[in-house]
């Protein structure tokens, strides 16, 4: 359900709402929340609350520290896990500057920025995410070890996999929120699991992103363990991907996007992904996940090949999608669904040919990949190559980008 803000404040009033959790996320996608009184809801809708941008990475100095929050009526979750009774609410907010202006490195507003603008070039995107993340036992003082809560594989069942009922959990809160996941089961890892999702807009289904990780956090942490979305927390063991699913349509018609504008999209994609990495793979342990156990470090796309950068299921009607492997859980999911969708509509934009597949296993050492150009290899390679282009640059704000780099330096 679309809430309006006239929604929101009978929704208090009938449902004994006492706290306000108004959420939004630093330049890394980390969420952030400030909690309000119900009574200072309207002052919130009208005006926006004031924080402190100084204390927040990627978002100032001390010189000009006044930002304001203010919710996104549409955006209303009931927070399942709070107490029944002086129940407690969140909303996603805009970040404002203090003359009502969009702050600049609010980075959801970027990418709602980019798909208004995409919509214009009648492309629309939809998309889908396949979290993975680990599972740790805590020590006595709650504090968590690399110890992994079981030692089951790929898909086993329980009493193996002991995170069933966490998982369960997880996806049961979720529905709880209106996000429905598709799927749930332990992956190849020690304490692996991976939960998917069903499609939705790019703004949406980032919020959902967003929401997920503070909800997997949040159950871990009730059960006595951590929730880790390190894409490689424990060496010798698969790392964690975000593989990000899209699906392409006429925004003017509703109907799925031809062939040639998705070989298009799919083109502008491979085209720009060196300068984009940065921001799909943004901590250094990105890079040790790369190239290892189904996670592609070649430039190159194929139809069902999992060892690709891009692959394209076999799937058909409301399924019909392509899916990027080598983005990671540590990405801000809205700067990279925001860079994702801007870099296929300049595929598209500028008429781009997609190369030919590749059908090789590129993660086989022994396969001939001489001709296929790779992803960048280390976290200063990507820093280097998004400070360099043009496209990052003419997309994202300086500060932004320096705040990426500088966190690397």
């Amino acid at each position: 359900m679309i809430y309006s803000q006239s929604d929101v404040l009978d929704y208090v009033r009938e449902e004994d709402v006492k706290f306000v959790r108004l959420a939004f996320c630093d330049v890394f996608g980390t969420q952030k929340n400030v909690s309000v009184m119900t009574s200072e809801l309207e002052r919130a809708f009208d005006n926006g609350i004031s924080v402190d941008a100084s204390a927040i990475p990627g978002f100032g100095g001390n010189v000009s520290s006044d930002l304001f929050l203010r919710p996104d009526a549409s955006t209303l979750q009931l927070l399942p896990w709070r107490p029944s009774h002086g129940r407690v609410i969140r909303m996603y907010c805009d970040v404002l500057k203090p003359d009502g202006s969009a702050f600049e490195n609010d980075t959801r507003a970027i990418l709602r920025r980019v798909s208004e603008s995409a919509r214009r070039e009648r492309v629309g995107c939809r998309f889908g995410t396949e979290y993975e993340f680990y599972l740790f036992l805590t020590d006595e003082h709650g504090d968590p070890t690399i110890i992994p809560h079981d030692r089951a594989g790929y898909m086993d069942i329980d009493p193996l996999d002991r995170g069933v009922n966490v998982r369960r959990e997880i996806c049961l809160t979720l529905s709880q929120m209106d996000i429905f996941p598709e799927s749930s089961h332990h992956e190849e890892g020690p304490g692996q699991h991976e939960i998917d999702f069903r499609f939705d807009t790019a703004l949406r289904a980032a919020d959902n992103a967003v929401t997920f990780r503070s909800v997997v956090k949040s159950v871990a942490s009730g059960s006595g363990l951590y929730a880790s979305f390190d894409p490689k927390p424990l060496h010798g063991e698969p790392g964690s991907g975000l593989h990000v699913n899209i699906s392409l349509f006429d925004p003017s018609t509703g109907t799925d996007a031809n062939n040639s504008v998705q070989e298009a999209f799919i083109a502008g994609i491979l085209d720009h992904i060196r300068e984009i990495t940065l921001f799909l793979n943004p901590i250094d342990s990105s890079y040790r996940r790369l190239g290892r156990s189904k996670a592609p470090r070649h430039i190159a796309w194929s139809r069902g090949n999992r060892s690709q950068l891009i692959r394209i299921p076999e799937a058909a009607g409301q399924y019909r999608r392509f899916e990027l492997r080598s983005p990671d859980p540590a990405a801000n999911p809205y700067l990279a669904f925001a860079l994702l969708t801007a870099a296929g509509v300049d595929g598209v934009r500028r008429g781009l040919t997609l190369c030919p597949p590749s059908d090789i296993d590129a993660l086989d050492r022994s396969s001939d990949t001489a001709s296929l150009t790779l992803l960048p290899q280390t976290l200063a390679e990507a820093a280097g190559a998004a400070l360099s282009s043009e496209f990052v640059n003419g997309l994202l704000p300086g500060r932004l980008i320096e705040s990426y780099a500088k966190a690397m330096r």
